[in-house]
């Protein structure tokens, strides 16, 4: 009889307790093609019932539920880019769908390890579907953003006695190919934005509305031939870039090789 008052209460009280659980799930890849060149954007579409706290951390979600049911992706959650993991400029939250109250709680920092925190509280009853937006500037912010220039792993100011003067954006229309560990992507146009002080955005049109990205820092100017080092956006590869330019701001050809000790990319491009 003490054994099953034991066990009657250790259940009771088991059911009182709230709902933690943590779920996780991977965003996938965009496909559209209407987000700007250099424009970062995930759309997070879930399912939620009660309360719970989510966090975006690259192209990862992490749900804790708080009270209620597990929450989960409706399937239709996606990224054009994983949420980097540094300072972002022009970062943005937008709710785009709701049915109880839904906040931003933190934006990507580094005492939260980059992640956009949001908290959903659903008191409907039932699963209620909510879709939030984040977006941000792909461009590096530069040294204000939060120390990366000067990183051994970023390429930044101070690399070489070399100086930039003017602000100017290159556009070239044509085709080229990156292949990474033997992996094909093909490339279409391509934006070159160089500001005052010599840092480098290179944006290439990808497949499927995707696009590839390398930031870093222009060391050299051989007439109309630039060289800059750079690193990709996933910093997967780093090394040299060699961008040729014509007299009225287009952008001719530019080749890449780089990597680390297990990854390497090549990318090559000409103007069509």
């Amino acid at each position: 009889m003490t054994l099953k008052r034991i066990t009657i209460i250790a259940l009771s009280a088991a059911f009182c307790l709230p709902a933690l659980a943590d779920t996780s799930f991977r965003v996938r890849r965009m496909n559209r093609n209407d987000v700007p060149v250099g424009k970062g954007q995930c759309d997070i579409r879930l399912q939620v019932d009660h309360e719970v706290e989510v966090s975006v951390r690259g192209d990862n979600v992490f749900i804790r539920t708080i009270q209620g049911r597990d929450a989960y992706d409706d399937g239709n959650s996606e990224c054009n880019m994983p949420l980097p993991d540094r300072p972002v400029s022009d970062f943005n939250f937008e709710v785009r769908e709701k049915r109880g109250d839904i906040r931003l709680m933190e934006e990507p920092s580094r005492r939260n390890n980059w992640s956009a925190v949001v908290m959903i509280r659903d008191s409907s009853g039932g699963q209620g579907r909510y879709h939030f937006r984040l977006t941000w500037d792909m461009r590096d912010p530069g040294p204000t953003g939060g120390g990366n220039f000067g990183r051994p792993d970023f390429p930044g100011r101070g690399n070489s006695g070399f100086v930039w003067n003017n602000a100017i954006d290159f556009r070239g229309n044509g085709r080229g190919v990156a292949t990474l560990n033997g992996f094909e992507q093909r490339l279409g146009d391509v934006v070159v934005d160089i500001d005052r002080g010599g840092r480098v955005q290179v944006t290439f049109r990808a497949e499927r509305g995707q696009s590839l990205m390398f930031t870093g820092q222009i060391i050299g100017r051989e007439g109309g031939r630039l060289r800059a080092d750079v690193a990709s956006q996933d910093r997967r590869a780093r090394g040299p870039m060699f961008i040729s330019v014509g007299d009225r701001d287009n952008v001719n050809a530019i080749t890449f090789e780089g990597g680390d000790s297990r990854d390497r990319m090549r990318v090559t491009w000409d103007r069509r």
